[in-house]
């Protein structure tokens, strides 16, 4: 139990704190610390009860999860912190406001015990937990599960994606296969690609706000998040970036100067015009379980701008993106993953590592540079 993840567990609904309690009861690995019912009562517990991980309710009396957040802030308390939200608009930008002050991700709150997403949400929420409280307790010095021990607890569920996650978070990654022919050298770079999934909120607040003012190349986004949110991620991100951010709508133009965020619940694709390519969103089947999915994005940037796109694969649990990273990589195009040590989930990134898609790994905080290096660069 000692190298289990501790999470607290802050709502007011007694229901909901059982519910999380549960789901985290269920996933070996992780282990409740303490449950509070409002940001006051989780302060006092903190010390004493030294969580990894801080599950965090944003609508509670006496102290609610905003103000939680701000006094997190001011008392330099670092333990990373995954907002319960609702699904409604105002729920939406709170959240973004709640990622603004520090906290490192989100999950939807489950609609009730017995509701249909509570498996959705449930794989969600304990993949951030490991996640981020893996990452937490790494950087503090603390041990983490080993994969042995992981399946001494876990016996039948070795195939499960936590599973496979909890393996890939502890074993050393192996060599990189020989990486794909390319079928003409890398040309000027006309687009940039990005895939990325947990950890993701907080990666691309960093990359965005070191961005150039004068970097032309148009940024398309796929990052993991549901329907109803991409919105007003967009916008959080356009106030702290340089450039123009905003979620794509079917027919948005690809243009310089600008980043077009995936719609969550849409893929997001390239049309080739005469008159200026555009995106178009898509309600066609998951890929690679999910959508929308990197690895469409980046199989339809290759297809358009074959040897002049960029492709950035960053931070999250699973494979999408690994492929058709690769896709770019064979039309020529350019291709760079975030590196272990700065990565909360060590996942994409190393699936396309291994694969030999990754022509060069990077720290979180170069990767807008190298972003900005390579886009600028004449080839």
């Amino acid at each position: 139990m000692a190298d289990e993840i501790a999470v607290l567990i802050v709502d007011d609904s007694a229901l909901m704190r059982n519910l999380i309690g549960r789901m985290v009861e269920d996933t070996p690995g992780l282990v409740v610390a303490d449950k509070a019912m409002n940001g006051l009562f989780a302060l006092q517990k903190i010390p004493r009860v030294n969580p990894d991980v801080i599950v965090l309710d944003l609508e509670m009396p006496e102290m609610n999860g905003i103000q939680f957040l701000k006094e997190r802030k001011k008392q330099g308390i670092e333990i990373p912190v995954v907002i319960l939200s609702s699904i409604a608009s105002k729920g939406a930008e709170v959240t973004m406001e709640a990622l603004s002050l520090g906290a490192s991700d989100f999950v939807q709150k489950p609609s009730g015990s017995i509701s249909e997403d509570i498996h959705v949400v449930k794989n969600n929420l304990v993949a951030k937990l490991l996640g981020y409280g893996s990452a937490y307790r790494r950087s503090i010095g603390k041990k983490v599960l080993t994969p042995s021990e992981y399946e001494q607890k876990a016996p039948f569920a070795k195939t499960s994606d936590i599973a496979i996650h909890f393996n890939m978070a502890q074993v050393k990654p192996v060599a990189p296969a020989p990486p794909p022919p390319q079928m003409r050298k890398p040309g000027r770079t006309e687009i940039i690609a990005i895939g990325i999934s947990t950890g993701g909120p907080d990666a691309l607040r960093i990359v965005f706000s070191q961005l150039d003012a004068d970097l032309k190349a148009p940024i398309l986004v796929v990052q993991h998040m549901p329907l109803g949110f991409t919105n007003e991620f967009a916008k959080s991100l356009d106030r702290i970036c340089p450039l123009e951010v905003k979620e794509a709508e079917d027919g948005d133009g690809i243009v310089p100067g600008r980043i077009l965020i995936a719609q969550g619940n849409k893929h997001l694709e390239i049309e080739k015009k005469t008159s200026g390519n555009v995106v178009r969103l898509s309600d066609a089947p998951l890929v690679s379980g999910h959508r929308p999915s990197a690895d469409v994005l980046f199989a339809s940037v290759a297809m358009s701008y074959t040897n002049s796109a960029l492709g950035v694969i960053m931070t999250g649990m699973g494979r999408d993106g690994a492929q058709h990273l690769g896709t770019i990589y064979k039309e020529g195009g350019m291709t760079l993953g975030q590196d272990e040590p700065s990565s909360v989930v060590y996942g994409m990134p190393r699936v396309a590592y291994e694969l030999g898609h990754v022509m060069e790994q990077v720290s979180l905080n170069k990767i807008a540079r190298r972003i900005c290096e390579v886009a600028k660069t004449p080839r």
